[in-house]
């Protein structure tokens, strides 16, 4: 039997052991078919809420319209740095949407540096991307708001820099890559990642949740980002994120319901779900 609790009318039910939120999804990503089947089929696969991250502004303002229509969808606006920067125009937009919406955000993300952008084109300047983020940051910081952040291996430290500058407190570092010393300074600064279904059957994720606390680990599928092992040729749905819990809490020789219970306080608290 699965455990479900209230859903629908803002009001936290009864906490119950096995639910989960998603940390990092792009919802606005999935075919409208898609999205109306995955919204369905949440209550029963006791997931409470959803971090709806963005890529742009036209993500942005889909983002909003989404959580207008459902309260379990928590938006977040930023600029999804693996892709060419957006215009002025864009850009300004966007900082008006978030000055115009703080009270109804839940972050500021998806926002971070073009890691992989940079690998497939290595003479790209990383530096106007870093004044975009800087931009995010400041509003992040302006708005007491969390940040999700895309800045995974070298990236992230140069990504700490900025948020250390700021004095940001909490920051997510989702779908975390790197090395264990730049993993050590992110938790050093009481600052979260996220891991996604991969850590099911890949080891280096295996090994960041070895290397993570409990209190700052969360869970999230990136949807509609697919994957593969137990997961390969399926639509990447929240209900995948149980057996991500199952893994870590193999991972941890701990008892899997007080990692359910741990990761989800740690998330609705993190981003301030009720």
């Amino acid at each position: 039997m699965k455990d479900t609790k209230h859903y629908g009318d803002g009001k936290r039910g009864k906490f119950l052991s096995r639910c989960l939120i998603d940390a990092h999804i792009h919802l606005d990503m999935y075919k409208d078919e898609e999205r109306t089947l995955l919204l369905n089929t949440l209550e029963e696969s006791s997931v409470d809420a959803l971090v709806a991250v963005s890529n742009n502004l036209a993500s942005s303002d889909r983002q909003l319209e989404l959580a207008g229509l459902d309260n379990r969808i928590k938006p977040a606006i930023g600029y999804h740095p693996e892709q060419t920067l957006p215009a002025e125009e864009e850009f300004l937009a966007m900082l008006n949407i978030i000055d115009q919406n703080s009270h109804r955000l839940t972050a500021i993300g998806e926002v971070g540096l073009p890691y992989y952008m940079r690998q497939e084109y290595p003479d790209l300047e990383v530096a106007p991307y870093i004044e975009v983020l800087e931009q995010f940051i400041r509003k992040a910081k302006d708005y007491e708001l969390p940040i999700a952040l895309h800045a995974v291996y070298e990236d992230a430290a140069l990504v700490c820099d900025l948020l250390e500058a700021y004095s940001i407190e909490k920051a997510h570092f989702h779908w975390f890559k790197g090395e264990d010393t730049i993993l050590k300074r992110i938790l050093a600064n009481g600052y979260v990642v996220s891991v996604t279904p991969d850590v099911t059957y890949k080891a280096k994720v295996q090994h960041i949740v070895d290397q993570t606390p409990l209190s700052q680990l969360m869970v999230e599928t990136d949807g509609p980002w697919p994957f593969e092992g137990h997961f390969k040729g399926e639509l990447t749905h929240p209900s995948m994120m149980h057996k991500s819990i199952q893994t870590i809490a193999e991972i941890k020789h701990l008892n899997v319901d007080e990692v359910y219970r741990k990761i989800y306080a740690t998330t609705r608290d993190f981003y301030r779900i009720e």
